[in-house]
C-alpha cells in the first residue's frame, strides 16, 4: 500500500500502527518541553499525526535511516520511545509544542529532521489551526543545545516576520567572537 493508503490510517506493514491509532505503548513519553501543557492524546494526537504525515511527504521531511517519512516513526514497533509528541500551550492555545526524541543519542539527522518538520508545519500552517508549531529536540540529544537554538531562533523569526527564514545563524556566527576571559595572542 502506497501513500494514500497511509493517509486513510489503514496499516501497511506488520509492526506499525495506523495513523487512526494513538498507540501509547509505541510513542515517546511526553519530556521537557512539553512540561505544563496540554499533551494531545487518543483522536486528538492521531488526527495531527495523520495531517503531520501529509505535510511531511509534501515537503520530504524524510528519515534517511529507516528509509521512511519521519512521521511514521511514532507508528513504528521497534522504537517505541522516538518520534513526536504534541502538546498545546497553556497560555496560547493556538500554539502547538511538538518534542522530537530521536532513536539515539547521537541520531546525526535530528537537526535536519527537526527543522525540516519545522519548515513543513510553519510553512504550511493554513493546513492546521495552530498559528505556531514550536519544535524542540529531546535533551537526550548530545547536541540538543545547539539543535535547540537554532529552532527557537527559527519560531522567533517566524512570530515576528511571518516568513521562514532559509539560514538561521549564518551571518551571526561569522561576525561572532568567541566569548572567553583569555586573550589571544595573535
Amino acid at each position: 500500500m502506497g501513500f494514500l493508503s497511509e493517509l486513510r490510517g489503514q496499516k501497511t506493514d506488520a509492526g506499525f500502527d495506523d495513523y487512526d491509532t494513538f498507540a501509547p505503548e509505541h510513542v515517546p513519553e511526553p519530556g521537557q518541553f512539553l512540561d505544563g501543557c496540554a499533551v494531545l492524546t487518543g483522536a486528538d494526537h492521531a488526527a495531527f499525526h495523520r495531517l503531520t504525515m501529509a505535510l511531511f511527504a509534501e515537503r520530504g521531511v524524510y528519515d534517511m535511516t529507516f528509509g521512511y517519512n519521519l512521521a511514521r516513526l511514532n507508528l513504528d514497533h521497534r522504537h517505541p520511545e522516538a518520534g513526536f509528541r504534541y502538546a498545546r500551550e497553556p497560555d496560547d492555545p493556538a500554539v502547538l509544542r511538538a518534542e522530537f526524541t530521536p532513536t539515539t543519542e547521537f541520531c546525526p539527522q535530528s537537526d535536519t529532521l527537526t527543522v525540516g518538520a519545522f519548515r513543513a508545519w510553519n510553512g504550511l500552517s493554513q493546513r492546521h489551526e495552530y498559528d505556531l508549531v514550536r519544535v524542540r529536540v529531546g535533551p537526550m540529544h548530545h547536541e540538543s543545545v545547539a539543535i535547540n537554538g537554532k529552532l527557537e531562533q527559527l519560531a522567533e523569526t517566524y512570530r515576528e516576520t511571518g516568513e521562514i527564514p532559509e539560514q538561521i545563524g549564518a551571518s551571526d556566527d561569522k561576525d561572532r567572537q568567541p566569548e572567553t576571559d583569555v586573550e589571544t595572542p595573535f
